[in-house]
C-alpha cells in the first residue's frame, strides 16, 4: 500500500466514505417507503441495489475528479500546504452539501408525488415564495437543514483528518517510468469506475428501469445522476391549449366515442370478436432498414427477397405501409407505445421523463412475452422503455447468446433467429415475442457460418439502378432475406408453427432511387419511411393485399384484436383488419430536420407543413409530378388538413406526458 501514490489512496478511501453515506441513504429510502403488502421481488431488490452501487461509485468519482486530476500537482497538493488542504476541503464539502441535499429534495419529491426527483421538478420555483411556504409548513425545514450541517461537518471532518494523517506519511521516491504507470493504472480504474459496464455501452439512467415495480427504479437509480439527465429535457414539453384547440378534430380521427374536452379523453373500448378457437402465438419481426421499394414484391428487378416476397404473396400484405419518421430507436418508441416519436432533439427513448408508458402488448395478459436484440438493449436506452413498461418480459441481449458476437450491432440475424426459436420452442404456454434484427446496416458484416447464403456480385452501376449504394448493401439486404428463411423453415418444424401468427414490418427505410420506384416515392421521399407489413399464419390468416395508408402505429391495436384480447387503446394507432376501417385514412409522419416537416400521407394525397406552420404543402400521388404543391386549387382540404396535423402533433407531444399505465 505505501507503493501507492498517497493522493490515490485518499481518494479510495473519500470514494469509500461516499458509498457508504449513498448506501445508508438508499437504504433508508427503501425501508421508509417499501410497502409489505406489495413488496420488491427478491431478486430485483439485490440488483437495484447492484444497480445503485454503481450509480454511487460514478457520482463519487465525479465528486473527487478535480482532486484527481489537479491535486497531483506540488502547488496544489493537499498534503503540502495548509492552504490547499482548507481549499480542496472547502470544494469537497461544498460539493457533498449539494450532493445531499439533493438526495433530500429526492427523499421528500418521493414522499410528496410518488416518482423520484427530475428535472420537471424545476417547475416549482415558478412559484417560489408560494412553493417555500408549502414546504415551510410540511417539513421541519430547520431541523433538516442542521442535519444538513452536521452531516456535511462530520464528513469534512473525517477528509480533513484522513488528509492530516497522509501528509505525514513519508512519500516513497518513484522513477519517472513508474509514475507514468501509476498514472495510467489509476486513471484506467477511474474510467472504468465512471464507464459502469463490462459492456459496448457505459451504464445508462435506463439500467436502472428494469422493472415494472413502481419503487424499484428508484431505488436503483442515483438521485443527483437522473435529476442532471433529466435536465437536457427541460425544453420538450407541450401545450395543453393547442391541444384542447385540435381536439375535435383529433377525437373524430381516432374514433373516440365519448369525447371530452375538458379531460382530453382519447380512450377507445376494444371488444374484438374471437377469430380463432385458440389463442395464437404472436412473432414480430423488426426489420432494420427495410424499404419497400428494396423488396422483389415491389417490383424490384434484382429479386433480393424471395422468401420475404413468399409469405407477402400467401400472407396479408400492406403496401403503403409507413413508418412516422427514420431510425431505429424512433422505431422501437413507435412500435411499442403506438405512438410516433416527436422528441425534437434525440429520440423518446432516451427522454428519462417520459420512459413510463402505456404498451398494448400488456393486452396479451396471459401470454409469456420475449424480446430478442442481438446486441445491447442499453443501445438507445431502449431497455428503460421495455422492461419498466412490459410486466415479467423476458429480454435477450447479447452476453446471453451461445453465438458469438460479429460486430457493434452483436451477434449476426441469422444467429439471432437460430437463438430465438431455440426459445419459442420449448414455450408450453401463448407467447408474444419481439426479435429486433440490426444486420442489414452498415458495416453489412456476413457471418461465415451463413447457412448457404451465396454471396452475389454486381457493379455498382446495376446496384445503384436498384435502389442500392453498392454490392455489400444489396448482399446486407439478401442475407436479412435469407435469415428469415432460414429461421421460418426452422420455426415450420415446431409445434408452436402452426398457431403462431408471424409479423414482419421494416423499422425505417431509407433513401434511395431506383428504376422501378413510382415518382412519389422518389420525390417526396417516401422510400425512407414506406416499409412493408407482412402477417404470415399460412394455418390462420387468409392471403390479402391492402393499400389503404397504414401506419406502424396501428401494428400493436390490430395484433392485440386478431389475438381477440379486450383492451383500451389509448394511442394514436388502429386496427388495420377492421372491416369498418376508413380506406381514405391518413397516417402522421415527422421528418426531424429543422424546420421539423410534419405530414399525413394517404394512398393518394400528402400534406406537409413546417412545425412553424410556415409551408403547408399539397401533393397528388398520382400525379407524375407529385412534388408539385396543388395546395392553391383545394384550400379548404389544405386548412382541413392543417388542422389535422397540427392537431395530431400537438397531441402527441401531450400524450407522451400522459400515458403512464396505471
Amino acid at each position: 500500500m505505501h507503493n501507492i501514490p498517497r493522493l490515490f489512496r485518499f481518494i479510495l478511501i473519500a470514494t469509500g466514505l461516499n458509498l457508504l453515506l449513498f448506501f445508508i441513504l438508499r437504504l433508508g429510502l427503501f425501508w421508509y417507503f417499501n410497502q409489505p403488502i406489495d413488496p420488491i421481488p427478491a431478486n430485483e431488490l439485490i440488483k437495484a441495489f447492484y444497480l445503485g452501487l454503481k450509480f454511487d461509485l460514478r457520482l463519487s468519482l465525479v465528486m473527487t475528479l478535480p482532486l484527481f486530476l489537479l491535486g497531483g500537482i506540488r502547488l496544489l497538493s493537499p498534503f503540502e500546504y495548509d492552504f490547499s488542504r482548507r481549499t480542496w476541503l472547502f470544494i469537497q464539502g461544498s460539493i457533498f452539501t449539494v450532493v445531499l441535499f439533493v438526495y433530500f429534495i429526492n427523499f421528500a419529491h418521493f414522499s410528496y408525488l410518488h416518482k423520484p426527483l427530475d428535472a420537471s421538478a424545476m417547475r416549482f420555483l415558478q412559484n417560489f415564495s408560494i412553493s417555500m411556504e408549502m414546504a415551510w409548513e410540511t417539513y421541519p425545514i430547520i431541523s433538516l437543514v442542521l442535519l444538513l450541517l452536521s452531516i456535511t461537518a462530520v464528513y469534512v471532518f473525517v477528509l480533513n483528518k484522513v488528509i492530516i494523517y497522509f501528509s505525514d506519511v513519508l512519500v516513497p521516491m518513484h522513477t519517472r517510468k513508474r509514475k507514468i504507470l501509476l498514472g495510467v493504472i489509476s486513471s484506467f480504474i477511474i474510467i472504468f469506475g465512471l464507464y459502469g459496464k463490462v459492456s459496448y455501452y457505459p451504464l445508462r439512467w435506463s439500467d436502472a428501469f428494469f422493472s415494472t415495480h413502481n419503487l424499484a427504479p428508484t431505488v436503483a437509480m442515483n438521485p443527483v445522476l437522473y435529476f442532471l439527465n433529466t435536465l437536457k429535457n427541460m425544453d420538450v414539453s407541450f401545450d395543453v391549449d393547442k391541444v384542447k384547440k385540435y381536439y375535435p378534430e383529433v377525437a373524430a380521427y381516432l374514433g373516440v366515442k365519448n369525447p371530452d374536452i375538458n379531460t382530453l379523453n382519447f380512450a377507445r373500448e376494444i371488444t374484438p370478436l374471437k377469430r380463432f378457437t385458440k389463442q395464437p402465438n404472436v412473432v414480430v419481426v423488426i426489420m432494420e432498414s427495410f424499404s419497400t421499394y428494396k423488396t422483389g414484391v415491389s417490383g424490384n428487378p434484382l429479386n433480393p427477397t424471395p422468401h420475404i416476397d413468399n409469405m407477402a404473396n400467401n400472407g396479408i400484405y400492406f403496401n403503403n405501409f409507413y413508418t412516422p419518421s427514420t431510425g431505429t430507436a424512433r422505431s422501437i418508441w413507435t412500435a411499442v407505445t403506438s405512438m410516433p416519436d416527436v422528441e425534437p432533439k434525440k429520440t423518446s427513448t432516451r427522454n428519462p421523463l417520459i420512459v413510463n408508458q402505456r404498451t398494448l402488448i400488456t393486452a396479451f395478459k396471459d401470454y409469456d412475452k420475449f424480446y430478442f436484440i442481438g446486441g445491447s438493449a442499453s443501445w438507445g436506452n431502449i431497455r428503460g422503455l421495455l422492461s419498466s413498461n412490459i410486466p415479467k418480459l423476458k429480454l435477450y441481449e447479447e452476453g446471453q447468446y451461445s453465438s458469438p458476437r460479429m460486430d457493434v450491432w452483436g451477434i449476426s440475424d441469422l444467429h439471432l433467429f437460430e437463438e430465438a426459436n431455440n426459445v419459442l420452442k420449448i414455450q408450453d404456454k401463448p407467447f408474444f415475442a419481439i426479435i429486433q434484427t440490426s444486420g442489414n446496416h452498415r458495416p453489412y458484416n456476413i457471418p461465415e457460418d451463413n447457412r448457404g447464403f451465396i454471396t452475389k456480385k454486381i457493379n455498382k452501376k446495376d446496384a445503384k439502378k436498384s435502389g442500392f449504394q453498392s454490392s455489400e448493401e444489396y448482399n446486407a439486404f439478401r442475407f436479412m432475406d435469407h435469415s428469415i428463411g432460414f429461421y421460418m423453415q426452422e420455426a415450420k418444424k415446431q409445434k408452436y408453427f402452426d398457431n403462431t401468427i408471424f409479423v414482419f414490418f421494416g423499422d425505417h427505410g431509407v433513401h434511395g432511387s431506383g428504376i422501378h420506384m413510382t415518382e412519389a416515392q422518389r420525390q417526396l421521399h417516401l422510400n425512407a419511411i414506406n416499409v412493408p407489413l407482412i402477417m404470415y399464419a399460412p394455418k390462420l390468416l387468409k392471403p390479402q393485399k391492402y393499400s389503404f395508408a397504414a401506419s406502424e402505429v396501428d401494428v400493436m391495436p390490430t395484433l392485440a384484436s386478431l389475438a381477440g384480447l379486450p383492451h383500451t387503446n389509448y394511442s394514436l394507432g388502429s386496427d388495420l383488419l377492421d372491416p369498418a376501417i376508413d380506406k381514405n385514412r391518413l397516417v402522421f409522419t415527422m421528418e426531424h430536420s429543422q424546420p421539423w416537416l410534419i405530414s399525413m400521407v394517404g394512398e393518394n394525397i400528402m400534406f406537409s407543413d413546417t412545425t412553424l406552420n410556415t409551408k403547408p404543402t399539397l401533393h397528388d400521388l398520382n400525379s407524375k409530378e407529385p412534388r408539385k404543391d396543388i395546395s392553391d386549387k383545394n384550400p379548404q382540404e389544405v386548412e382541413r388538413l392543417k388542422r389535422l396535423t397540427f392537431g395530431v402533433y400537438e397531441t402527441l407531444k401531450y400524450m407522451r406526458y400522459h400515458n403512464k399505465p396505471e
